[in-house]
């Protein structure tokens, strides 16, 4: 008896000694439970730390993370952006980098306000609403905190960035002093988007469109020079009063009217109605009077270009004397003949276009009419409307112009209009007084070291070095940046990095010291953050000569400029030590791709003013999550998932499986039918990692491992594939998707694992002799594959990777310390050898199911199979010999000569070994074991079988 056989029981009991697989690794995850354990083992063994310990000196891999708000509970969305950094992050660390993740989050801006004003009342002093705002941001902070460890995210969690934090503050006023410094920063008088519910301007990146329905105008005004008109016309003198008339969608601006705006390529018309001559571009006439329900005839045209200048009267000029004055025709290209009048009435206050036209056109600052207050109501002053909120104002006003005889028709209108992206109301363009960042040419304040090029010329080619993830970001942060306004980047609001500006209270100009003034401040609020600037008086900081004469600013900086600077103040100030030799851009930014308006956007505008380069160097989008119908998750709608509620009933793996095999570059669509589906994806990776660990739970690679050159045929076809995989794998962490490493990984278990190599496998690893060549052959390869598979799932199924390689004992104390390594070299002649054997095995798989169907066998190894093979396919199959049966998984095979592939598989007529279940013609060959076959007597009480290629 050899060293190895273990001789039968006195029974016929032949399962016991059979190689049956044992793993303590359970077919059930029970993710609820298990996961918040290894989440509290990975804070507690300091993982994140070990694993910047492992890395020390390889190079490093910056994903900065895009601060969400602190404010509220996380929902799906922000699942699904923490688990994608997560995943990179872990991809790029098991690559060899030194993969840093520094989470944060954005604490200053008026969503924090508004929950401090609803819980405690508008009328909050300047330190009580700063004081609470940073307690109520640190409860929140604390909440998501938890959130996003549960879902298996590794990061710094200990020492995370906040951008209310001291330094963080400070840090966002010395980049506002570069920006300066640079020439970007100037103080202007124009039209911004105003929010009556913040009570403050608002960015570009805050805006939204939804539909809003308005009551559309048209009003007339009376020429105040018919003796012009009429000369511009050609005509001597025109004998009834002539209107021109503009329709218009916001009612509300017409009180504030100050000038028309006529196209001076485009042709107009005077058309006699009976009782006036109305003024309406030409190719309008006829939809002008349908909408009106007159009846006209055109008396003469002009072009637009010989009205310039001429004036008209306010149409409310003889209802109150504070009407009584004149709106002049400028010439604007962008009145056109497309829809309404084609004539434009400009409350240069309230539209930036009528703004800048006005004041090309000599009107004065103080000029500009701006009744409308920061709450959205008329001044208490202000003729015939006065302290009227503007929004129930408008039927006062069209009562007013019907009464004047100066309203011509009015219709419902569904339109779509700028809305607070935060409080879903309809916002107004309002001219105040603000700071902002210039994007083209012009003079700024305090400059020192001027740009070379334009801001816009600078983010633009900025763009240019960065590689898009999906590529289509490219052109629309492009569009995004060429065609944006100068950015408002001041609010008048509490919460929020000051901008510590004094401003002489006669002519409005900064302190001549602003530049120390900023270093002051900066180091105050380092020291003691924004509430101790906040107390600081004028007297102060200026002394008490100076402080008569200027005021302290109270403008905060815009939340996107704390943000987008954080490149500045955190890459390179609070966080530094981490990051000093990782270039002067981060890796990647990551966000879902709304924010080529919002953080991608600011943070290129900050980083081009500051270095002229972006903070970045790649950029990728995801979308949105919504339901299985396309529509946006949302609380509203009651059909968003909720994170807390699935990590709590099927695990947080899931979440990260279902955004790990979900394609983000476009919405990605979840609801408790998808998330089934995913389980079941789930539980067939784990039932093949059981297996795999299950199969090589003795083995000790140190001792029992057979050389590459010494295993059998179909292992290191296996180890080949394997690292053909792998290379997949990599290739597609390279580029940051995920999604296709999930489908390729599911269909590498169920059919290039569970469907052939590991059901081959089963024969050799049970009845083979425990340490016999064959058997170490194949725990061999399926050690190295479940070493690389571990690897492969590390990244999404974290807490199954890291459960199973306790078990497997890897060595090292995490999974996430490995690196990929090497699996076997490439041969391609090998992969095409089995490549085209796998594909006769599922003709004759086929073959064998029909017999199966109709009930004539049991399974693949009751059946004898005769193959017919032309020749080249016939060497190939020889070429494995007796093993050829174990490939096909039947009891015998015929191989017979031919010029094409023929099928021929029939039941056999002899024994079932009741050890191996093969059918075999010299089943109780051995009489003391009459159920056995030849080759399992002599697996257990022989030298052993022999196996060559499977």
């Amino acid at each position: 008896m050899s060293d190895t056989a273990r001789p039968a029981p006195a029974a016929t009991d032949y399962r016991s000694t059979l190689n049956l697989p044992d793993t303590p690794f359970p077919m059930r995850g029970d993710l609820p439970k298990r996961e918040p354990l290894w989440v509290r083992q990975w804070q507690e063994q300091g993982l994140y730390q070990l694993l910047r310990e492992a890395r020390r000196g390889a190079p490093k891999f910056i994903l900065h993370d895009g601060p969400p708000y602190a404010n509220g509970q996380i929902h799906m969305g922000h699942a699904v952006n923490k688990i994608l950094k997560d995943m990179i992050t872990k991809a790029r660390q098991l690559e060899g980098f030194d993969a840093l993740y520094v989470p944060g989050w954005d604490c200053h801006g008026l969503p924090i306000e508004n929950m401090i004003e609803k819980k405690h009342g508008r009328k909050l002093s300047r330190d009580t609403m700063q004081a609470r705002s940073r307690a109520y941001a640190t409860g929140q902070i604390a909440q998501q905190m938890a959130d996003f460890q549960r879902l298996g995210v590794l990061g710094e969690w200990d020492r995370p960035y906040k951008t209310m934090d001291f330094a963080n503050e400070a840090g966002v006023i010395r980049a506002f002093k570069r920006v300066i410094e640079r020439g970007f920063v100037y103080r202007g008088l124009k039209p911004v988007y105003w929010c009556f519910d913040c009570g403050s301007s608002l960015a570009e990146f805050e805006i939204e469109y939804a539909d809003k329905r308005s009551v559309a105008l048209d009003v007339a005004f009376k020429a105040h020079e018919p003796t012009r008109l009429a000369a511009a016309f050609g005509l001597p003198a025109l004998d009834r009063d002539a209107f021109a008339v503009i329709w218009t969608t916001t009612a509300w601006t017409i009180p504030a009217n100050q000038a028309l705006n006529l196209n001076p390529a485009i042709d107009y018309a005077l058309v006699d109605v009976g009782a006036r001559i109305l003024l309406v571009a030409e190719p309008l006439v006829a939809a002008c009077l349908a909408r009106y329900g007159l009846s006209g005839q055109v008396i003469a045209t002009t072009p637009g270009k010989n009205l310039d200048a001429i004036a008209f009267e306010h149409p409310l000029y003889d209802v109150d004397a504070g009407y009584r004055r004149l709106s002049p025709v400028y010439l604007a290209d962008y009145a056109t003949a497309e829809d309404g009048t084609g004539i434009v009435h400009s409350a240069p206050a309230y539209g930036l276009d009528d703004f800048n036209s006005c004041r090309a056109h000599g009107l004065a600052l103080d000029d500009v009419l701006n009744p409308v207050q920061g709450d959205g109501y008329y001044a208490v002053d202000f003729p015939l409307f006065g302290g009227r909120l503007i929004w129930p104002a408008v039927p006062a006003i069209i009562k007013a112009l019907r009464s004047a005889d100066r309203l011509l028709a009015t219709q419902d209108l569904q339109h779509s209009y700028p809305h607070c992206w935060r409080h879903k109301t309809p916002v107004i363009y309002r001219a105040a007084a603000q700071w902002f960042v210039r994007m083209d040419e012009g003079e700024g304040v305090f400059t020192r070291d001027k740009a070379p090029a334009t801001l816009r010329q600078s983010a633009l080619e900025a763009i240019e070095r960065t590689r898009f993830y999906p590529e289509n970001g490219k052109a629309r942060l492009h569009d995004m940046i060429a065609h944006r306004p100068d950015w408002c980047i001041s609010r008048q609001r509490s919460w929020g990095v000051p901008i510590p500006f004094f401003l002489h209270k006669d002519s409005g100009e900064l302190h001549p010291r602003t530049m120390e003034i900023l270093d002051q401040a900066a180091a105050i609020v380092e020291q003691g953050g924004i509430e101790a600037w906040s107390r600081m008086s004028a007297e102060d900081i200026l002394g008490a000569e100076d402080a008569a004469h200027y005021g302290k600013s109270s403008d905060i900086l815009e939340v996107w400029f704390d943000s987008g600077s954080t490149f500045s103040h955190v890459l390179r100030g609070t966080h530094a030590e981490g990051h000093h030799d990782s270039g002067p851009e981060a890796d990647l930014y990551l966000e879902g791709h709304d924010q080529h308006r919002g953080w991608f956007h600011s943070s290129l505008l900050l980083a081009s003013a500051i270095e002229g380069r972006a903070p970045y160097r790649d950029l990728l989008t995801h979308g949105f999550t919504v339901d299985s119908h396309g529509r946006k998750m949302s609380k509203s709608l009651g059909n968003g998932i909720d994170p807390q509620e699935v990590t709590q009933k099927l695990g947080a793996e899931i979440i990260r499986l279902w955004v790990a095999a979900s394609d983000y570059s476009g919405d990605i669509a979840g609801d408790e039918k998808i998330l089934a589906r995913v389980v079941d994806a789930y539980r067939r990776i784990r039932n093949t990692l059981r297996f795999l660990l299950a199969n090589v739970s003795d083995f000790d690679p140190a001792h029992d491992a057979v050389a590459f050159a010494q295993m059998l045929e179909i292992d290191r076809y296996a180890l080949t594939h394997a690292a053909q995989f792998q290379a997949q794998v990599l290739a597609h962490y390279k580029v940051y998707e995920f999604h296709p490493v999930v489908s390729g990984l599911q269909r590498y278990c169920s059919e290039d694992l569970g469907g052939f190599y590991l059901d081959v496998l089963k024969d050799r690893l049970y009845t083979t002799a425990p340490k016999s060549l064959a058997r170490r052959s194949a725990q061999t390869a399926l050690h190295q594959i479940t070493h690389a598979m571990l690897r492969w799932m590390a990244p999404f199924l974290s807490f199954t990777a890291e459960e199973a390689w306790k078990l497997f004992g890897g060595g090292s104390a995490s999974i996430f310390l490995e690196t990929y390594g090497t699996i076997a070299a490439a041969d391609e002649g090998l992969l095409a050898k089995w490549a085209r054997i796998r594909a006769i095995r599922n003709a004759v798989n086929k073959e064998i199911e029909a017999l199966r169907v109709q009930g004539l066998v049991g399974s693949s190894l009751q059946t004898l199979l005769r193959l017919t093979t032309a020749p080249e396919d016939h060497a190939l199959l020889a070429s494995l010999g007796a093993d050829l049966r174990f490939v096909f998984i039947t009891s015998a095979v015929e191989l017979v000569a031919g010029s094409s592939l023929q099928i021929d598989v029939r039941a056999s007529a002899d024994t079932k070994c009741e050890r191996c279940w093969h059918y075999r013609s010299d089943v109780g060959h051995d009489s003391a074991h009459p159920g056995l076959c030849a080759r399992c007597t002599s697996n257990l009480y022989g030298a052993g079988e022999s196996r060559t290629h499977a």
